[in-house]
């Protein structure tokens, strides 16, 4: 749970003092981890293909008994493993406003671009195929485009979960911004499982050894 008893309050939200007390500034910052769920907030929204880092993010926090604080500019949890301290942000943004969001907790936590994991949906990987990289283009994806700009760099750790790109021509935006079908939700929750040990592995095996176990599986 989130150890922070004081909120402040500014402009209509609360923000969560995350750094203020001296256990958070004793933390060492290598060992303090951001992972970003790319996503659109509104219910609207909730069970869409585009919104897979949200769910992503979601089952982590179900399965850890952790709960989400809206905070400026998102909502975030954090969570605690092995040493490790991870903070866990939807941004409230929408998709092609995520680098705001970004930048701005990577700037409060003092959170290094090697300590960033951004999980975001890809259309050219099959359903559930799983890949991560230390940098890349946003591949046309709108909410990675925005987070290159603002952090004016693209070397940064994605993880690219695939939702394939059985549509028809014309037929792009209905289809990521579309539910899951009836075998995908089948198979999501084993894929949700998997995405959380990839969260965990990332902050204590390192990059490298993630991609080694993790990758196209």
């Amino acid at each position: 749970m989130i150890k922070c008893p004081v909120p402040i309050i500014i402009g209509g939200y609360r923000e969560q003092a995350f750094s203020s007390t001296k256990t958070e500034e004793n933390v060492d910052n290598m060992k303090k981890f951001l992972i970003v769920g790319l996503g659109n907030i509104g219910s609207e929204y909730v069970n869409t293909r585009h919104n897979i880092g949200f769910k992503v993010l979601d089952f982590f926090a179900r399965k850890e008994g952790i709960n989400f604080e809206t905070v400026k500019l998102g909502a975030l949890t954090e969570y605690k493993f092995k040493g490790r301290t991870f903070l866990l942000l939807k941004p409230n943004t929408y998709m092609n406003l995520s680098g705001k969001a970004v930048k701005y907790w990577m700037d409060k936590e003092n959170i290094s671009l090697e300590n960033l994991l951004v999980i975001t949906d890809d259309l050219n990987l099959s359903f559930g195929t799983i890949r991560i990289k230390p940098k890349g283009s946003d591949g046309g994806h709108n909410g990675l485009k925005n987070i290159n700009l603002i952090l004016n760099t693209q070397q940064y750790t994605r993880f690219r979960f695939g939702i394939s790109d059985e549509f028809k021509k014309g037929q792009q935006i209905d289809y990521v911004l579309g539910d899951w079908d009836e075998e995908e939700k089948v198979k999501l929750p084993e894929r949700l499982e998997l995405a959380s040990e990839i969260i965990k592995s990332f902050g204590t095996a390192g990059l490298e050894n993630t991609m080694n176990t993790f990758n196209g599986k």
